[in-house]
């Protein structure tokens, strides 16, 4: 079991070594970030040459605060964070979140490894070196130097790439990603992924787990398997496994100093333990979303709901190319359905309203979707047409799941066309409603979540 990492993400006090008076800095951003986020425990900001930064009492090493200190985020020049480090293990802190850079990555592979000698003497642990900071929604904690502002919600996102995982912080905040974490962990000198993963796979705020993974240190696979299987059962894994090519593979060695090895291992690997490997950070976050907003699925059989054929037939494409089983409706189901269509409407699957379709023939249609035992999963998909607006239709579902109650089926949204459209999605999704532009990436998403359910399925039983 992962060790009690609560200093990690739920800390009582927070120091920042390094902490700066200039705006720009790496060290003013993360005390910024701290104070204005929203953190309501006490703040300890550590600079010989300050007495006060932003309004806060400066002290000229963690050392000299009188009050015990749970985290010590550490944004120092390298070769003074070994000296740091082991003044924060006599005064007691829990956990070292070492930003600093200059280390396995560059080559410095002893002073690395006495870091970690040093914090584990004094029973401390590292995450880190070379990271952009972590972050935890719940505790309204951000302890990075990325953006200030961090949607809040029950993804957990898990990245050896700082520069990517700051963009990736205002990216959610625009699609309307909520985060329950986000940890940067760089070269992994201590806290790996999989530890900080087991950690995650027991936290309330958290139903499913995202990583970006440039690779593992040597020697460390085999215990990687055993605990990411273990994590599997409890919440997904999704994971984009950067270099996969052979250039991949030595860029992600020089940026983080870890081991990127044959794709195909990797590929293997994560079958065994039940991860679901994305190919981008588009589908990674499709699929997350999913999982964060609606319930795992119980069944295969999956109905689609439709008021254009065309991205009828995209979706049914998509179901067969991803193994998503589509339900052949009875007759007595295929009646149910012409009761909310024109007499050309199609009652098969998909379930085609045609473009005349307003709020109510969708509506109607939903209710028996959710209501009828041969039918599992229920994606919706919308055209842009003159005759019903997509707010009115997004209203109209976040309106219908609600006076439901709660989901035993997962609903997935994919709706084209402009603006309109595109702000009807925002409404869905800020609703926790999962909705894509276009039917394949809602078809995609789904198929994820029947994947992760076959294994969890295999492997419970």
């Amino acid at each position: 079991m992962a060790g009690n990492l609560d200093a990690l993400f739920k800390p009582k006090s927070v120091a920042v070594v390094g902490a700066s008076r200039k705006p720009g800095k790496i060290g003013y951003t993360i005390l910024r970030n701290i104070v204005e986020y929203g953190f309501k425990g006490k703040i300890y900001p550590i600079n010989p040459k300050a007495t006060e930064i932003l309004g806060l009492k400066a002290y000229p090493s963690v050392k000299a605060v009188p009050d015990d200190i749970d985290m010590a985020v550490i944004a120092i020049p390298a070769s003074k964070v070994l000296d740091v480090a082991k003044e924060c293990g006599e005064k007691g802190v829990k956990v070292l979140v070492v930003i600093t850079s200059g280390f396995a990555e560059v080559g410095n592979v002893e002073a690395e490894k006495k870091l970690v000698e040093i914090a584990h003497e004094h029973g401390m642990r590292v995450i880190g070196p070379n990271i952009f900071g972590v972050a935890y929604a719940p505790a309204k904690l951000n302890a990075t130097f990325g953006p200030k502002e961090l949607s809040e919600g029950s993804i957990a996102f898990i990245t050896q790439s700082g520069a990517l995982g700051i963009a990736l912080m205002g990216w959610t905040v625009m699609e309307k990603i909520g985060l329950s974490a986000l940890v940067s962990i760089g070269n992994m000198a201590d806290l790996d992924v999989a530890e900080i993963s087991e950690y995650l796979a027991d936290d309330e705020n958290t139903r499913v787990i995202t990583i970006y993974l440039e690779g593992l240190k040597p020697g460390t696979g085999q215990r990687f398997m055993e605990i990411m299987k273990r994590v599997a059962v409890k919440k997904p894994i999704i994971v984009i496994k950067a270099g996969r090519g052979k250039r991949g593979a030595v860029a992600a060695a020089s940026h983080t100093g870890a081991l990127a090895g044959m794709d195909q291992v990797y590929t293997a690997a994560f079958k065994q333990t039940g991860i679901l490997r994305a190919r981008t950070v588009e589908e990674m976050f499709d699929w997350a979303r999913a999982f964060a907003d609606q319930p795992i699925p119980r069944g295969e059989k999956t109905i689609i709901i439709t008021n254009g054929g065309g991205v009828g037939v995209l979706a049914t494409d998509a179901a067969e190319e991803y193994g998503v089983p589509l339900v052949t409706p009875s007759e007595e189901l295929k009646q149910k359905f012409r009761e909310t269509m024109p007499w050309f409407g199609s009652p098969r699957n998909p379930v085609d309203l045609t473009g005349q379709a307003v709020v109510d023939n969708y509506v109607k249609a939903l209710n028996i979707a959710f209501d009828h035992p041969d039918i599992d999963n229920i994606i919706v998909l919308y055209c842009r047409t003159a005759i019903l607006e997509p707010i009115d239709l997004a209203k109209a579902i976040v309106e219908l799941v609600r006076e439901r109650g709660e989901q035993s089926k997962p609903l997935l949204v994919g709706m084209v066309g402009g603006r309109d459209v595109y702000e009807a999605m925002q409404y869905l999704n800020e609703h926790k409603i999962p909705a894509y532009p276009s039917p394949e990436r809602a078809v995609s998403s789904l198929a994820a979540m029947l994947r992760y359910m076959r294994y969890r399925n295999r492997i419970i039983c």
